[in-house]
């Protein structure tokens, strides 16, 4: 029973799905997915740009110390040199070398004093430490260039240095980055100390900007890391939003199937503005077209049997009574309505096998450009020559043109084959049938008019109903089918237009039928 009135009704729970209904399933999806690729790319573009831009700092840094370091040792005696390299090495955290014009190492302050930082040896880091794979992964996203090892060289002169090499030829301040074997950097800034040809070797190892680029690293993780799992909890909701009325569709879809009961309503989530909400409006659309055909069939079904029913009913008493009559005028009565039921029943026949198959035909169908102004000049010549106006005149006018339509010609030339039918059978002899086309409204018009008793106002629309057959009194019973007039409404709904019946617009007395087909693109 609570499943019953889950499909009648819909779903509660999914009132609560707001935020679903406001967006489509492609943004929803796209932003769930792609919010944390853009945070983590972004991330990652920041943390290279910051890291840069710290290396930037230290290289001014490096050039400024290098130059005011080298000044300050031009023409100081050894011993001043050897202080100045011991003081500013301790207090900046530098290694100072000068080299000498021979490019012979003359001074170190890692040998004057203890060395105010360490670079441990490559054989002592672990390669496997995650902060260093996790350093040369960033290096690989960003791009970033393959920086040289720093090496202190076996044999320590200023041929080992290519910087120191530049320094002397150029009698520049040179500055290289290099590469700890723990991940660090090394910075190295060679100048020219006085006019001797002495060079320094100032050499620092910014382990603070390592430390800040991985702690922003860190945190770019952690949101990365918070949003994903927002994302994830997104992604659980949107499934929900999905799931929950796709399985409500999906409920609704196998009752309607089984057919148990007809109160079953489709639910069309009016409130979404999404696919699934046009899903749904669609599937709703669709059963009650399909509820409507399978109700027309069944009305059909019932209309033939009647329809045939009575012409068997007088089939079926006029043999039993050829038997018993021996009056050769009443047998010979008898007989002709024999045949008169016969045909009537084979007429009643042929019409239905139209009826049921024409929707199917058209939906089948391959639509061709067609000009309806020669298709509707054959047709009339064509009756003339059969004598099937009998008698009536049957006038075309064109008002415009040219008039091509979409459509399957045989079948619109049974349209006017049956407005014409119906406007000979009300027109009294002699009279003038008007056979018109025009344009308004975007549509191409094909007006019948006859000079017969017109239809009532209020009978408009039941002239299109099967089966429905209100003829002339002089014409015989049971000519007509009562299915022209609903074969060619069918086949003008096929052709995206309309069948209607109007007044005649002179004001005459008589019908007007109006057949109205989209025009050609």
């Amino acid at each position: 029973m609570a499943d019953r009135e889950s499909v009648l009704r819909g779903d509660p729970r999914l009132e609560k799905l707001r935020w679903s209904r406001r967006l489509s399933l492609t943004s929803r999806i796209l932003f769930v997915n792609v919010l944390p690729l853009v945070l983590l790319g972004g991330g990652v573009l920041y943390l290279d740009s910051y890291r840069k831009q710290l290396l930037d700092e230290r290289f001014k840094l490096a050039l400024v110390e290098a130059q005011i370091t080298a000044e300050a040792l031009a023409g100081a005696t050894v011993q001043r040199q050897e202080a100045l390299l011991i003081q500013i090495g301790k207090e900046q955290r530098l290694r100072l070398r000068v080299y000498g014009p021979d490019g012979k190492l003359e001074s170190d302050s890692f040998k004057l004093a203890p060395p105010s930082f360490d670079l441990p040896e490559p054989s002592e880091v672990d390669q496997g430490d995650f902060a260093l794979r996790m350093d040369r992964w960033f290096d690989r996203v960003v791009g970033a260039p393959a920086l040289p090892d720093y090496v202190d060289p076996e044999t320590d002169d200023a041929s080992a240095w290519p910087e120191l090499v530049r320094a002397r030829e150029e009698s520049l301040t040179q500055i290289v980055l290099r590469d700890a074997p723990d991940g660090t950097h090394v910075i190295n800034a060679a100048a020219p100390v006085g006019l001797d040809g002495d060079t320094l070797l100032l050499t620092r190892n910014p382990v603070d900007i390592t430390e800040s680029v991985r702690a922003a690293r860190s945190s770019v993780a952690v949101i990365v890391l918070m949003f994903l799992l927002v994302s994830t909890l997104l992604s659980f909701f949107l499934a929900q939003t999905i799931v929950r009325p796709l399985r409500e569709l999906v409920q609704a879809a196998v009752r309607v199937r089984q057919g148990r009961d007809r109160a079953v309503e489709v639910p069309r989530l009016p409130d979404r503005r999404d696919e699934i909400g046009m899903l749904a409006r669609a599937t709703s659309d669709m059963t009650a077209a399909l509820r409507h055909r399978i109700d027309a069939v069944e009305s059909f079904a019932a209309d033939v049997a009647h329809e045939i029913k009575n012409p068997l009913a007088s089939l079926r008493s006029a043999t039993e009574s050829l038997g018993k009559v021996d009056d050769p005028d009443l047998r010979k009565q008898l007989l002709d309505i024999v045949i008169h039921d016969v045909r009537r029943i084979d007429r009643l026949v042929t019409e239905i096998s139209d009826a049921s198959r024409i929707d199917a035909e058209l939906s089948r169908a391959e639509f061709e450009r067609i000009e309806l102004d020669a298709l509707v000049h054959n047709i009339v010549a064509s009756r003339e020559e059969r004598g099937e106006n009998n008698g009536r005149k049957v006038e075309i006018h064109a008002y415009g043109g040219p008039f091509y339509v979409m459509g399957v010609a045989i079948r619109l030339e049974r349209v006017i084959e049956n407005l014409l039918d119906n406007a000979v059978s009300f027109s009294p002899q002699g009279g003038t049938i008007t056979l018109s086309l025009s344009q308004s409204d975007g549509m191409i018009d094909i007006a019948v008019q006859d000079a017969g008793p017109g239809i009532p106002e209020e009978k408009r629309e039941k002239v299109f109903h099967r089966f429905h057959s209100d003829r002339p009194a002089e014409e015989d019973f049971g000519n007509h089918s009562g299915l022209g007039l609903a074969i060619g409404r069918t086949i003008a709904e096929a052709h995206d237009g309309t069948l209607h019946a109007e007044s005649r617009p002179d004001g005459e007395s008589g019908a007007c039928l109006v057949l109205s087909i989209p025009p050609a693109r």
